[in-house]
């Protein structure tokens, strides 16, 4: 499971190998670059409060619609929990009450609840909306349906591999304790975006620099030297590379393409279609904004 100091440590950046440590505060720059007017309250406390209201929701409106949907889910359900109005007693995935009760709503709310309100919330917050965001804006541009096939793909072999693990004598007490699947999700996607993405170069507190491809195993290393379980890392690893070579690399070996999103899921994003001309020699890849973390 990552830590707080997992964002503190790592920074990808674009040309140059540099290297800055990264605060809380840094949560809002993105934000903050959007109030280019703000330069201080003054006289105009009203103005600022108004100018930082205005970015939060240009910067909300603008997240493409299942970054968007999904991070507004998982925190109205964390913050909901926080606050005491829900019980993570009912969100908990429960096999017996799943099938006993019909208590079928486990099988997503597993997927929204990020434990407590804390630091280590606002870290996962982040990499879930960066990341998340990265993946629908290129490497699923246009393409809605497949992104949430991904995510629905995901959340079914996580899902699968507690419920089998579970029945497993020596691993069975490991798996019982994992309730809550909403980190291994996030670590799926932050696996499938390096993949998409290798040759972006990152470092390590300026200790040393590696390309993206290696960045789950960065952070699945630092797990281990916090101290941190790394059953939720490692489970996200296993979907995110069980959907990356179904749908990447099987298709490019045999021709056929076995993740194929169903009819019925692309009839749900039917507007979401999007024909984008580019040259030849074109690539997409992620805004120059988006890749520099520093």
């Amino acid at each position: 499971m990552w830590c707080a100091g997992e964002i503190a440590v790592l920074t990808a950046h674009d040309g140059a190998h540099t290297s800055v440590s990264r605060g809380v505060w840094e949560l809002g720059l993105e934000l903050g670059l959007r109030l280019r007017g703000f330069v201080g309250f003054g006289g105009g406390g009203e103005s600022a409060v108004s100018k930082m209201a205005q970015a939060v929701e240009e910067w909300y409106k603008q997240m493409p619609i299942i970054t968007r949907s999904y991070l507004t889910a998982a925190v109205v359900t964390t913050v909901g929990c926080s606050l005491e109005i829900i019980s993570p007693h009912n969100l908990y995935l429960n096999p017996k009450l799943i099938v006993q009760q019909y208590e079928i709503w486990r099988l997503v709310t597993n997927f929204l609840y990020f434990r407590k309100m804390d630091l280590d919330f606002l870290f996962h917050m982040f990499f879930l909306a960066r990341y998340c965001k990265l993946l629908e804006e290129n490497s699923f541009r246009g393409r809605t349906a497949d992104f949430f096939f991904m995510l629905l793909f995901g959340a079914t072999v996580l899902t699968g591999i507690v419920l089998v693990g579970g029945m497993i004598p020596y691993f069975s007490e490991t798996f019982a304790n994992i309730v809550f699947l909403s980190n291994s999700l996030t670590f799926m996607m932050v696996y499938v975006w390096s993949k998409h993405n290798p040759f972006i170069h990152m470092s390590f507190l300026g200790l040393f620099t590696f390309t993206a491809a290696y960045l789950p195993w960065v952070l699945l290393g630092f797990s281990i030297l916090v101290g941190s379980s790394t059953w939720v890392d490692l489970l996200g690893m296993i979907a995110g590379h069980a959907y990356f070579f179904l749908e990447d690399v099987y298709p490019r070996m045999t021709g056929r393409r076995p993740l194929k999103t169903p009819s019925f899921i692309t009839a749900l994003f039917a507007d979401e279609n999007v024909v984008v001309a580019q040259p030849g020699n074109a690539r997409f890849g992620p805004p120059a904004q988006d890749l520099r973390l520093d």
